[in-house]
């Protein structure tokens, strides 16, 4: 019989946390960025806490908004799809940066633009669980071998002036973020940013939002917000058709919390078929299909570099609620805004593995913006 894993932390060094307090004591606008994986919710918990204590502002990596309470006072937002302009501006001008369990990869460095390569212009502080990762695409200042638990029970420990001038652009940081998740452009018929408005402010905080990758993202990043640890289930690797089988795993680990599977068209059809082992074993998921007809992110790449050239993005999709009465589900067609909310409880209601079918705008690609500007602006460069 193969032994039981275990797991093996890393913990920081007394003279890394040391030279750790001596760069926070001397920043002016420090910034947290927390990401990676290895977190459990005491870790994440004293995250807050310290940050709190101290006022220093704290975001999260891609697909990580999870790792803290969005209504935390010195949350500033996540570094994911469509990310905050004024957050990014925000990093950009911090003059210490620490980095906890991340990689800042393609997407949470916003395309690699959000710091100089190889060596950032602000102090940078990394911590990671592998030594490897240290110096492969940024070099830090301080480098700290940690994984995320070990080293918030350090950092519980450091001692560091309480009164600091950075707390008001904490507020300020959080103040833009509750901003930023609430302003929206109206769309057609179904909106998506009222959608996730909605779903926010109707679903408890223990609810589970699971997807997969696509452009329809973008408004679970922005508008929804994330309360509890682990609440976001989602791959940072692009991987398409991930939400459904997500969410049935979640459901059959919490039988008792809402679980929430968000997906494109595209995305959905990669493994929606799993909708039926949701059904065998009575898991009561909730599934919503955002149909635009298309491969949304490819079409808009190819706006982009090819405008006007559409190839392979389109796509011919069946009654998605229809597929789910098939399956012995519940099943709804949502084409107007104003319908969404008494679907989805009647879903709720239903006890049964659900999927609500949502007609989107083909050209709204993104929260702010549309295909036939993306078209137009690149038809003028080229």
């Amino acid at each position: 019989r193969a032994p039981c894993y275990r797991v093996i932390e890393t913990w920081p060094g007394a003279d890394d946390m040391r030279q750790l307090a001596e760069l926070i004591e001397k920043a002016e606008r420090p910034i947290f960025i927390a990401g990676g994986s290895r977190w459990n919710e005491a870790a994440a918990n004293a995250l807050q806490e310290f940050a709190l204590a101290f006022g220093l502002p704290l975001a999260t990596s891609y697909r990580r908004a999870s790792l803290v309470d969005v209504l935390h006072p010195c949350y500033a937002g996540d570094l994911g799809l469509n990310a905050n302009p004024k957050l990014v501006q925000r990093v950009k001008n911090s003059d210490l940066v620490i980095v906890i369990g991340g990689r800042l990869g393609e997407i949470p460095s916003q395309g690699y633009r959000l710091f100089d390569i190889p060596k950032p212009r602000a102090t940078f502080v990394h911590v990671h669980a592998q030594a490897e990762e240290f110096g492969r695409l940024y070099v830090p200042d301080l480098a700290i071998h940690a994984s995320p638990s070990p080293f918030m029970t350090s950092l519980r420990e450091l001692r560091v002036s309480e009164a600091r001038a950075w707390r008001d652009e904490t507020r300020a940081a959080h103040e833009e973020y509750l901003a930023f998740s609430s302003t929206r452009l109206p769309s057609a018929d179904v909106d998506l940013a009222e959608v996730m408005i909605w779903l926010r402010e109707n679903t408890d905080r223990e609810t589970i939002i699971c997807n997969g990758a696509g452009n329809y993202a973008s408004w679970i990043h922005r508008y929804f917000r994330f309360r509890s640890f682990g609440s976001h289930v989602a791959p940072t690797s692009a991987s398409m058709g991930y939400g459904v089988p997500a969410a049935v795993a979640m459901k059959r680990l919490h039988r008792d919390r809402t679980v929430i599977s968000i997906n494109g068209d595209g995305d959905f059809l990669m493994n929606g078929q799993e909708f039926a082992t949701a059904v065998q074993y009575g898991l009561a998921i909730i599934v919503i299909v955002c149909d635009n007809e298309s491969y949304g992110t490819i079409r808009m790449h190819q706006e982009r570099s090819f405008p006007g050239r559409v190839i392979g993005s389109d796509l011919r999709n069946p009654d998605f609620g229809a597929y789910a009465r098939a399956f012995g589900g519940f099943g709804a067609l949502v084409e107007r805004t104003a319908d969404f909310p008494q679907v989805f409880e009647r879903a709720k209601a239903s006890r049964q593995p659900a999927i609500i079918h949502l007609k989107i705008d083909p050209d709204r690609i993104t929260p702010t913006l549309k295909l036939t500007e993306i078209r137009r602006n690149a038809l003028q460069k080229s």
